[in-house]
Parts: C-alpha cells; sequence; structure tokens
C-alpha cells in the first residue's frame, strides 16, 4: 500500500512539473514570434509606443482576434497609442476600407465597428455590395446619404484608401490580422498561434520597445 501512495505522489509532482513547463512562455523569437520591418516606419504616437493592427472586416482570423483586441484595449498602458488600420491588399478589401473611414469620418465607428463584422461573420451580409451596405447602414440609424457621401468622398478615396494600400505594402504585411509595435516590429496571426498568444507577443514586444526606449 505504502508503495502505491509513493507511486501515485510520484506521478502527481511528475504531472505537476509537466503543467508547470507547460504554462511558462519561453522568450521571444525573432522569425517565430515576430519578424523586424527592414524599413522601420515613422510613427504619429509621440513619446507613446505605438501600436497599429491592420484588419479586414472580411477576415474570420481578424474577426476571432477581434473581441481579445477589444478587452485589451480595456487595458492599454498608458503609455501605449493604438490605431486601426484597415488593410488594402485586393480590390474586394477596398470597400470595407471605405467602411471603416466613412464611419470614422461620421463619429459612428466605435459604436459600429463591431456590427460590421458580425453583419458579415454571423449575419452573412455582402457588405462589399454598396446598395447592400448602404441599406445596413440606415438600419443602424446612421443618415443613409451622410453615409454615401462620406463613403465617395474625396478623402476617403483618393486620400485614405492610397494610403491603406500604401501602408499595406510599406509595413511589408503577408496576410491579416497583422500589428506592428513602434513602426518596427511586427506579429500575425499565423505566427502568434491562438488569439490568447497574439496577445501575449504584442505585450511582449511592447515590453521590448520599452526596455528599449530607456536604454537610449
Amino acid at each position: 500500500m505504502n508503495s502505491m501512495r509513493l507511486f501515485a505522489a510520484v506521478l502527481l509532482l511528475i504531472g505537476m512539473g509537466i503543467t508547470g513547463i507547460s504554462s511558462v512562455r519561453a522568450e521571444l523569437v525573432e522569425g517565430r514570434d515576430y519578424t523586424v520591418l527592414t524599413q522601420p516606419q515613422p510613427t504619429d504616437s509621440g513619446k507613446n509606443i505605438e501600436v497599429l493592427e491592420f484588419f479586414w472586416y472580411g477576415c474570420p482570423h481578424c474577426y476571432a482576434l477581434h473581441p481579445h483586441i477589444s478587452a485589451w484595449l480595456k487595458r492599454i498602458p498608458k503609455d501605449v497609442s493604438f490605431r486601426y488600420v484597415p488593410a488594402i491588399f485586393r480590390i474586394n478589401w477596398t470597400p470595407g476600407a471605405k467602411t471603416f473611414y466613412a464611419l470614422e469620418a461620421l463619429g459612428a465607428r466605435d459604436r459600429l465597428h463591431d456590427k460590421v463584422y458580425d453583419a458579415i461573420h454571423i449575419g452573412k451580409i455582402d457588405l462589399t455590395k454598396d446598395e447592400v451596405l448602404f441599406d445596413w447602414i440606415a438600419k443602424q440609424g446612421i443618415d443613409r446619404q451622410k453615409f454615401i457621401d462620406a463613403y465617395n468622398s474625396f478623402s476617403v478615396q483618393n486620400q485614405q484608401v492610397p494610403q491603406s494600400v500604401r501602408m499595406s505594402k510599406e509595413y511589408q504585411l503577408t496576410g491579416v490580422p497583422a500589428l506592428v509595435v513602434d513602426g518596427k516590429y511586427l506579429t500575425s496571426g499565423r505566427m502568434g498561434g491562438t488569439p490568447e498568444d497574439v496577445i501575449k507577443i504584442l505585450d511582449e514586444l511592447i515590453e521590448k520597445v520599452r526596455k528599449e526606449k530607456t536604454k537610449k
């Protein structure tokens, strides 16, 4: 009986050891957890550490990460600034970017950002079609014509959309979602694994930048 109890205790200790090891995350590894942009990009965050999330409303991986980003934003460090950037890799991504910028211009982005995601991924509504989009927008309490005017405005079509195309190239994106920390370090859903892992890597990259800034 004593030998059986000893054997059981040994198994328990081994199990605890394995659990402990698996719960400890290894150090950040370049090429596995993140990449360094060959040409670091300027930031608009002043003394703060800038975090950009490149996304596309139609991307299921962006949709899966989004609740975790929203939760992270509730505890965002005081020395960090965050900005969404709609990426454009293909022509059919353009309506999503225009929708984002139009909502931003009308002061409705915060209220409808989540709902756009839900409409596409849960409601299966094709918001890349103008009339479908405009009808949906009107149902959300936004003046249809004001949205159309913002959606087709010079600033959206000739400034912000080209900027999204340019930034998607300058930040060396290969997919979305992608997070860029301080214009230098890039991590993505592919590299991070689960959404939870992506957030952990984001926090670690922020701390990495924070330490680099204190050394200067």
